[in-house]
């Protein structure tokens, strides 16, 4: 079986806006591996956030990996603007983009590239894209909105992709976001999730060391 780390992405989504450097620097010192940024363009779903200019912002602060998660309906168009500030690019397979070129596309620029699929989404549409990313999102809740309650049938995609992953011998990161806290993070990693997202849970907390060391498990 392939078992990786553990690696905790906070969600940048979820912190306060008006003190953002103050904030970064806290989950660093918590614990964070990764930061998770959301990119939301209120067409692919119905919000906006961030957007380039935000991200070199949060570039310039951080001191670990971003890990950019493009909610919009342009990904193959848009992505270049986020490449620069990014470790990772994550865009979704229900875009209407070409899934096999926009990943190309992003892995050429020199990310490693992600592929995402939201809770309604049958695994099948994805999984013929599976030897071409180097981390599978799963959706743990509706994307666009913080906050959400977990969805427990979000698991049978998380054990699906690592039965698959083992089986073909790949190697991608498996990811869930949305609903991830202490509560929930035993069942996400048991099912093979090793890179958890988790925003309200880390940011809007006393003690997010606590947290991120929960999370880790």
């Amino acid at each position: 079986m392939n078992r990786k780390p553990i690696i905790i992405a906070p969600s940048v989504f979820a912190c306060d806006f008006s003190r953002i450097g103050e904030e970064i620097k806290r989950a660093e010192k918590a614990g964070a591996d990764w930061f998770h940024v959301d990119i939301i363009d209120g067409h692919f779903v119905d919000n906006f956030s961030l957007g380039p200019a935000v991200t070199e912002s949060i570039a310039k602060v951080a001191s670990v990996p971003l890990d950019v998660h493009l909610m919009i309906e342009r990904p193959d168009h848009f992505f270049p603007r986020f490449q620069p500030f990014a470790r990772n690019i994550t865009f979704h397979v229900e875009a209407p983009a070409d899934t096999e070129a926009t990943a190309r596309a992003i892995r050429d620029s020199g990310c490693t590239v992600g592929l995402a699929i939201s809770p309604p989404t049958a695994f099948d549409k994805l999984e013929p894209f599976l030897d071409q990313i180097d981390l599978l999102l799963v959706m743990t809740v509706n994307p666009g909105f913080g906050g959400q309650a977990f969805i427990p049938e979000t698991l049978e995609k998380v054990s699906s992709a690592r039965k698959i992953r083992d089986k073909r011998g790949l190697d991608f990161h498996i990811e869930v976001d949305g609903g991830i806290a202490p509560e929930t993070a035993p069942i996400v990693r048991e099912a093979g999730a090793n890179v958890l997202v988790a925003g309200t849970s880390v940011f809007r907390v006393t003690d997010p060391a606590k947290t991120i060391a929960e999370l880790r498990g």
